[in-house]
């Protein structure tokens, strides 16, 4: 077995195609299917269903792809581990981050890792809280940068907090509200909402604090970017809550200020247990920053 062939299969099993595969690993696709055909012989098992339409995992390649993904991870550190003990940091820096992280000011931050370690290969994943927490807990992902609830804390991973923030109301132009200086939980209670899926940790900081003043709300839209929140605030389908940090780089909407409004806290975390030369790098271009 071939770290090579692995990197075939991770391909094929996240494109569903052996010639996109085979394009993305830069190389025709007859040699990619020889390998993975010899892959599968000497395993005893085939990896894949092939048909006319379609690529899909069998059972024995559904559970061959985590550990299959797991080696070549350990490869990558490996070869980034060495070249760390001779001065050069390589290999792979995978961050995560929701979308309204304020903050940090990211791009800034990974514009000056890249100058100084241009050898390392960077991704970015958006998302909710929880999962990337989840995700940093798994190895997915090497930082992330997350918004919690005053009332809540990132549980199996290390971190530290980055900043503090209020929530306010934004508002189309055109919508009575907008006239207003500041509102209450009592009065925005009233309006129908745009909110962040129930049960994220985005969504909790506005639920829990309607709960707690013992009042309901009507979410009639759940969306999983802010942004795309205010695009439907600015047509007037409902009000929404965000971070007041936030708001400034939104355009069509109207911002007021909440008086009983809930706090949220940004949080960076990343894993307890394992360190790649990457993340300890930009870490530490954090701590500097």
């Amino acid at each position: 077995m071939e770290l090579q062939q692995l990197r075939y299969v991770l391909a094929v099993a996240e494109t569903n195609n052996f010639t996109r595969a085979a394009q993305r690993c830069l190389v025709v696709q007859s040699a990619l299917s020889h390998q993975i055909a010899r892959l599968e012989k000497e395993l005893g098992a085939k990896l894949f269903e092939r048909t006319s339409r379609r690529v899909r995992l069998t059972p024995a390649g559904e559970a061959f792809l985590p550990a299959a993904r797991l080696c070549l991870d350990a490869a990558d550190r490996a070869a980034a581990e060495a070249a760390a003990a001779v001065g050069e940091v390589r290999g792979r820096l995978a961050v995560g981050l929701i979308p309204s992280v304020t903050a940090v000011d990211l791009p800034d931050a990974l514009r000056e890792f890249r100058a100084r370690y241009p050898h390392v290969r960077i991704s970015l994943r958006v998302g909710a809280s929880d999962e990337l927490t989840a995700q940093v807990r798994e190895g997915v992902l090497d930082v992330a940068f997350l918004g919690l609830p005053t009332t809540a804390q990132p549980h199996g991973v290390a971190g530290r907090e980055l900043a503090r923030d209020r929530l306010v109301a934004v508002v189309a132009p055109e919508h009575p509200l907008a006239r207003e200086i500041s509102v209450d939980l009592s009065r925005l209670c009233t309006e129908t909402f745009v909110d962040l899926p129930a049960g994220t940790a985005g969504r909790a900081q506005s639920d829990l604090a309607f709960t707690a003043a013992g009042l309901d709300r009507d979410v009639a839209f759940e969306v999983s970017s802010a942004d795309y929140i205010a695009r439907l605030v600015e047509k007037d389908l409902g009000v929404a809550m965000l971070p007041a940090a936030y708001v400034p780089q939104l355009t069509g909407v109207v911002t007021i200020e909440v008086s009983d409004a809930p706090a949220r806290v940004e949080h960076l975390v990343w894993s307890r247990t394992t360190h790649t030369p990457a993340a300890a790098a930009f870490l530490g271009i954090l701590d500097g920053s």
